[in-house]
């Protein structure tokens, strides 16, 4: 009799502590092991100093302090110790290194396929969006397919090639006021994408492929009015991406970082730091609550050399000085968050993501 007493009691205790770990798995929002979508922010030229100038400056934490993993990248070109957009961007879609000033394709100019176009092949959506012309040479890497990143008319059109469903920034005239005549955004309509022009009108949009051209060229910087869009951009592209019930995947580019690096004007960049966090901090906020999700943030490049020479945190200032008004060789930081997270930490060439992407997202190559 007490041996079965004995057997019922351990029985109900299996059972309570069973049932109170899959309510702490619950409560603690545990995730899959895999993730469904995967969104990418490339803060182009955002080195690590230009990061903790930000978090002096800013009247309160970053967004990207609320990562748990937190690693660094390497960056030089197949050609070259100190890269350029096109081939730290080629380099992080694509997973192979080639030269600088091309995008797309290998150092023999043989295209090699991006993540959003494997995915989009996969039966995933995908998805670009850049606060420069949609068709410049980060956003371009995960598109298009070219030996030069300045022919901005023929990389416009890799992106009627049905392996993006969304794409969100300036870059108007290279589809509309070209050197041909004909005008893209015709045939962009033909496929099945609303086409727009304005924030309003992007915001309104409820077409599941969307082109939303915002600027004749570049976008406004922070400082001239561009404040905030970042952030509604990646909303807007979250919510029209996520239609697809098989997941997406998102690139995002805060072009501007970089620019500010070249003019060593500090305000400026520190301006698109924490513009681009608002916009990860959008980001972040839907994974948290999707679970589903794995975020990653990093740079192709660093751009300005900037070493930080003083400041005052408790006054919000910092003083820095630029080495450079081009790109340096240093290692870039890369920060992850979400399922499979975890893998994103340490330090790897910048080629590494490609390959953790496709392999977390079970995607076939051919």
């Amino acid at each position: 009799m007490e041996s079965k007493r004995l057997r019922l009691l351990f029985i109900m205790l299996v059972i309570i502590v069973s049932g109170c770990t899959n309510v702490s798995n619950s409560e603690s929002g545990k995730s899959a092991d895999k993730p469904k979508n995967i969104i990418l922010f490339i803060g182009d030229g955002m080195g690590v100093p230009h990061l903790q100038a930000s978090m002096t400056v800013s009247s309160q934490p970053l967004n990207l302090e609320r990562f748990p993993y937190s690693g660094l990248s390497k960056t030089h070109s197949a050609d070259s110790y100190i890269t350029d957009s096109g081939a730290a961007g080629t380099a992080i879609a694509c997973g192979v290194k080639t030269n600088n000033g091309m995008i797309g394709v290998r150092p023999d100019g043989t295209p090699v396929s991006s993540i959003t176009e494997i995915a989009k092949r996969n039966g995933l959506a995908a998805g670009v969006i850049s606060t420069s012309a949609i068709t410049h040479a980060t956003p371009a890497s995960f598109v298009a397919h070219n030996s030069g990143r300045g022919n901005y008319e023929e990389i416009a059109a890799d992106f009627l090639n049905g392996t993006i469903d969304l794409f969100i920034g300036g870059g108007e005239n290279h589809f509309r006021k070209r050197k041909d005549s004909v005008d893209l955004t015709l045939k962009l309509k033909e496929q099945g994408f609303d086409v727009v022009y304005t924030m309003e009108e992007m915001k309104k949009s409820e077409s599941a492929k969307l082109a939303s051209l915002l600027a004749k060229d570049h976008m406004p910087s922070v400082t001239d009015g561009r404040q905030g869009l970042l952030a509604d951009m990646t909303r807007k592209a979250i919510e029209t991406l996520g239609k697809n019930k098989n997941g997406f995947v998102l690139m995002i580019e805060g072009s501007m970082i970089d620019w500010a690096g070249h003019e060593n004007n500090l305000e400026y960049l520190i301006a698109e730091m924490i513009d681009l966090d608002q916009a990860v901090g959008a980001a972040l906020d839907f994974a948290s609550a999707d679970g589903n999700t794995l975020i990653v943030v990093t740079a192709d490049h660093e751009t300005g050399g900037l070493v930080l020479s003083g400041g005052d945190k408790s006054g919000h200032k910092v003083e820095a000085i630029f080495a450079s008004t081009d790109h340096s060789a240093v290692m870039v930081p890369v920060f992850s968050y979400g399922p499979g997270a975890e893998r994103f930490s340490g330090i790897h060439d910048n080629t590494f993501f490609f390959g953790e992407f496709i392999e977390l997202l079970g995607l076939k190559k051919d």
